[in-house]
Formats: structure tokens, C-alpha cells, sequence
């Protein structure tokens, strides 16, 4: 049950935030800058890449890796394709994962390795093992980590992750906003370096901007009538996220999104992009899921069991491809099915910004619905 009075009383937010969750996201903004500064410090803006690379491999554990492979793959387009490289394992442990590079990565290729703890000793091998393939090796790692000496060791590039002191007071979760920007801004940096993409400094610095004004409009002080994050944490309540994305940003976004509710606040989700959502999702509003239905039973005890679990759709758009839309037609099935459905689009900018507002909103509504449920 979500707690809704917890939503607009600062002093319980800020004493339930045991993980730092609510304290991350309203600092991303501050968190881009210091990542910036140590990308530069790292001597990136002073790298002169002998053309693009062939591919750009991605390697780290939990969703920060993931996330960061979908964010920087849909940025670059066609230019060279991003991979990530999952890793294997009897648990997700940090010393029992293990990376392996493709049989056909070499000196052409790219490798990147992200990770907020540094101590995996899985990364080193992979390290390691690109060295002696040829690859150039570039890591975003906490200063002093082991991962950090085997890649200095191995005449790779390594860039500190950008932290906080309260980053050591509860373990990491990989969907938490902080770790996302620390470990995405210094690879924004490198490949515009590189051509794959456009993230020249003012851009990264927009991007910072645009985060410290989703805080200010989503922070734990503006109460719920007038904040969007809490506004659609409350409407996610004992509900089913069905989650529709349309423009090449809202993607990303949309899928961090459904990550981030199931690590952070324990609730499930399903998510697609339009137009093709509207048959792939038509059978499950149409069906026991659907606010219309009615799954009661005479005889079910409703004192003692949940109420039952509905979709509603959370729609979320950038701007669409050559002006055409699928949103009335999303609108028209969700309403014809009697759900609910919740939009969020960003202001206008540039693609880097409307990303990071879309991702900036929907991590302050998975925090706050962690929280007020007692995830």
C-alpha cells in the first residue's frame, strides 16, 4: 500500500531514504558536472582518435551497464554499433561474474568498462585480455579500485567515476540515479571525441541544467498537486505500468524506467514502443488487467487480500519522427479499455536534454514509489 502522506512530508522522505535515492536524483545535475570535470582531467577533450571504431563494446555489472549500452547505442544511431557484452556467472556477485570479448574483437574495436564498485575482479581479466588483443580499453571506475590499476597498468584510459560520501553508506543499486550520470557523462565525453555522437561540453552542460530544473520541479519540498514525480508515483499504486515510448529518446527512457520500478521499488512493468505497443499490449488491457474488469469473486475475502492489480498506460514522448504520431490512437485504445493513462513530454531542446528530462522525471517517480511503499 503506498503511503500517499509520506509523499508530501520532506522530513519522512528525507528519514526513509536509507539508500540515498531521493538524495541522487536531486543531485544528477551536480553529478554531470563532476563527472565532466574528471573526464577532462583524464585528458579526454585532448584525445585526437585515428578515425571511429569499428564497434564499442560495454562491460559492467547490474542496470547501469545496461542502461548506459541502450542510452549511448540509440545516441550513435548507425555510426558503430554498441554492444554490450553480458556477463556470466553462478550469481551476480561481484567476484563471480565473468566478461569474454567476442572472438572477433581487435584493434579496431573499442572497449568500455563501467562500474560503480571497481573490485570485480571479472573486469580485470576482460582488461587484460583486450590488452593483449589490441583494443583500445577505456574504464569509468571509482579511483584506487583494483579495476583502476589493472587498466593504468595495461596503457588503458582510465576516467574516475564521479562519487559521494554517502555513495558508501548503503550498497549501490545499479538503477539509482547517481551511478547512472557518473558512469554515462565521461562516455558522452569520449565519444564525441571519437565522432559516434554530438556531446561537445556546452551540450553536457545543458544536459546539467536541464537536471537541476527537473529537481527543482520534482524535489521532495514541492508538494504532490504540483509535482510530476510524485504525481505519477501516486498513480502507479497497486497498478500495472504498461509503458509506451514514441521519439528516438523516450526509448531509452522508457526502459530505464521499467528497470528502475522493479529494483527500486519492487514493482513490475512491461514496456513498448509505439506504434507497434498497440497490438503487442491490445490483449493484456483487454483482459483480467483492464480497469473495466472485475476479477471479484463473491466469496473472496476482501478484507484480507490486496485489491487487484490493474494496467494503466504511461505514455512517454519526444518529439515523433517527421511529424507523425501514434499517440491519439494510444489514447483511444487505453480509454477504450477503461484504463488510465498517464503522459509525460519534455520541453524542447536538444536530444541529449529532452533525454535526460525524461529519464530525470521517471527516476524521481520510481524513487518516491519506493519509498512510499516501503520498498
Amino acid at each position: 500500500m503506498l503511503d500517499e502522506s509520506l509523499l508530501d512530508d520532506p522530513d519522512r522522505l528525507t528519514r526513509a531514504d536509507r539508500r540515498g535515492l531521493l538524495r541522487g536524483a536531486a543531485e544528477a545535475g551536480a553529478r554531470v558536472r563532476t563527472a565532466a570535470r574528471h573526464a577532462a582531467e583524464a585528458g579526454v577533450g585532448a584525445l585526437r582518435p585515428d578515425g571511429r571504431p569499428r564497434a564499442v563494446l560495454i562491460a559492467g555489472p547490474g542496470a547501469a551497464a545496461t542502461h548506459a549500452a541502450d542510452l549511448l547505442g540509440t545516441l550513435a544511431g548507425a555510426g558503430s554499433p554498441v554492444i554490450r557484452l553480458a556477463p556470466t556467472g553462478v550469481a551476480p556477485a561481484a567476484g563471480a561474474l565473468r566478461w569474454e570479448l567476442p572472438g572477433w574483437a581487435g584493434s579496431v574495436d573499442l572497449l568500455l568498462i563501467t562500474t560503480p564498485d571497481g573490485g570485480e575482479p571479472g573486469l580485470a581479466l576482460l582488461a587484460e585480455q583486450a590488452y593483449r588483443r589490441g583494443c583500445t580499453v577505456v574504464a569509468v571506475a571509482p579511483g584506487g579500485s583494483p579495476l583502476s590499476e589493472t587498466v593504468n597498468g595495461s596503457r588503458g584510459l582510465l576516467i574516475p567515476m564521479a562519487t559521494t560520501p554517502y555513495d558508501h553508506d548503503e550498497p549501490l543499486a545499479g538503477a539509482a540515479p547517481g551511478v547512472l550520470w557518473a558512469l554515462l557523462t565521461p562516455l558522452l565525453a569520449l565519444l564525441d571525441r571519437t565522432g559516434l555522437l554530438d556531446a561537445p561540453p556546452d551540450a553536457v552542460d545543458r544536459v546539467a541544467d536541464r537536471l537541476d530544473r527537473v529537481a527543482e520541479r520534482c524535489g521532495p519540498a514541492v508538494p504532490a498537486y504540483g509535482n510530476p514525480a510524485k504525481t505519477l508515483a501516486a498513480e502507479l499504486a497497486e497498478s500495472l505500468p504498461v509503458v509506451w515510448t514514441e521519439g528516438t529518446s523516450a526509448g531509452p527512457a522508457g526502459r530505464r524506467f521499467a528497470a528502475a520500478l522493479a529494483e527500486l521499488a519492487g514493482a513490475p512493468a512491461v514496456v513498448a514502443a509505439l506504434p507497434e505497443a498497440l497490438d503487442a499490449h491490445n490483449a493484456l488491457l483487454a483482459g483480467r488487467l483492464a480497469a473495466g474488469a472485475d476479477p471479484d469473486d463473491f466469496f473472496r475475502d476482501r478484507v484480507e487480500e490486496s485489491p487487484a492489480l490493474h494496467a494503466r498506460v504511461v505514455l512517454l514522448r519526444d518529439r515523433p519522427t517527421g511529424g507523425l504520431t501514434a499517440a491519439p490512437a494510444a489514447r483511444e485504445l487505453a480509454l477504450g479499455h477503461d484504463t488510465p493513462i498517464s503522459e509525460l513530454e519534455p520541453e524542447a531542446g536538444g536530444e541529449l536534454e529532452t533525454l535526460a528530462e525524461l529519464i530525470a522525471i521517471t527516476d524521481f517517480a520510481a524513487v518516491y514509489l519506493a519509498l512510499a511503499s516501503g520498498a
